[in-house]
C-alpha cells in the first residue's frame, strides 16, 4: 500500500510469537490487543495500526461497503465456519450480522436459510437479502415450517448471533443429530441450557471471535467481487 490508497484494517493486534500466531491462528492470540478497547480506536481523523493489519480495498468495492468490513468479517467468519453447501441453516437473530449471515449462506449454496427474530422490520429486510424463510418467534414455531421447507429431522447448521438465551436454547432444540453450531452472540454468564440437546445429539459448537487473520478478509473480498 501507499499513501492515498483506500484501506481497511484488522482491529486485533497480535503478538506474532505465541503458539497460535506461529501456527497461523492469529485470531486466537492470547496477547491480542483490541483497537478501540485496549488502545485508541476509530471514529477519528487518524488511526494507528501495524502495517501488517492494513487491508487494501479493491477498486471494485465501494467505500460504503468497505466501511463495515469489520462486522461483515464477523458474519463471514460465522457463516463459513462449517460446510453449508446444500445444508439447512438456522440463524437466531436478525440484526445486522444475522442478516449478513443469511445473505452469505444463500450466496455460497445453502439449501434453506431460516432466520428468527421478534422484529418484523428486521425479518422483512432479512428476506429481501436472501433468507429462505423468516419466522417471528414471538408468535410462530420453527417446527411448524418443516414440511414447507422439506426438513425432516432438524437443521444441519445453526448460527447464534442474538445473544439471547431463549433463542440459543431454541436453536439447540431444532438441530439435527451431529449438527454444527457457530456461536457469535454474547450470552449472559448465567445462561442455562439443556445439555441433553448437545450431548445426546452429538452437536459440535464453535465459538466465534473476530475474524480469521487473514483468511476471512480474503473470503469477504472475493465474495463481494463475485456478486454478493
Amino acid at each position: 500500500c501507499k499513501v492515498g490508497d483506500r484501506v481497511s484494517g484488522e482491529g486485533h493486534i497480535t503478538c506474532g510469537f505465541c503458539r497460535n500466531c506461529r501456527a497461523g491462528k492469529r485470531h486466537l492470540c492470547e496477547k491480542s490487543v483490541g483497537v478501540g478497547i485496549q488502545r485508541s480506536g476509530a471514529f477519528s481523523e487518524f488511526l494507528v495500526i501495524p502495517e501488517s493489519n492494513v487491508w487494501p480495498i479493491h477498486n471494485s468495492i465501494p467505500s460504503e461497503i468497505a466501511a463495515f468490513f469489520d462486522p461483515f468479517g464477523n458474519a463471514v467468519h460465522t457463516a463459513l465456519s462449517f460446510d453449508i453447501v446444500g445444508e439447512d441453516v438456522l440463524i437466531t437473530g436478525a440484526g445486522p450480522i444475522g442478516i449478513m449471515c443469511a445473505s452469505i449462506c444463500k450466496f455460497v449454496g445453502a439449501r434453506n436459510v431460516v432466520i428468527t427474530d421478534i422484529n418484523e422490520y428486521r425479518l422483512d429486510l432479512a428476506q429481501k437479502l436472501g433468507a429462505s424463510k423468516t419466522i417471528n418467534i414471538s408468535n410462530e414455531k420453527i417446527e411448524d415450517y418443516f414440511e414447507e421447507l422439506n426438513i425432516a429431522n432438524g437443521f444441519d447448521v445453526g448460527l447464534e448471533v442474538s445473544g439471547n438465551p431463549s433463542a440459543f436454547n431454541n436453536l439447540l432444540s431444532q438441530m439435527y443429530n451431529g449438527g454444527n453450531v457457530a456461536l457469535l452472540g454474547l450470552l449472559p454468564k448465567a445462561t442455562q441450557i439443556n445439555w441433553d440437546n448437545i450431548i445426546f445429539k452429538g452437536l459440535h459448537i464453535k465459538g466465534i471471535y473476530g475474524r480469521e487473520m487473514y483468511e476471512t478478509w480474503y473470503k469477504m473480498t472475493q465474495m463481494l467481487q463475485s456478486g454478493l
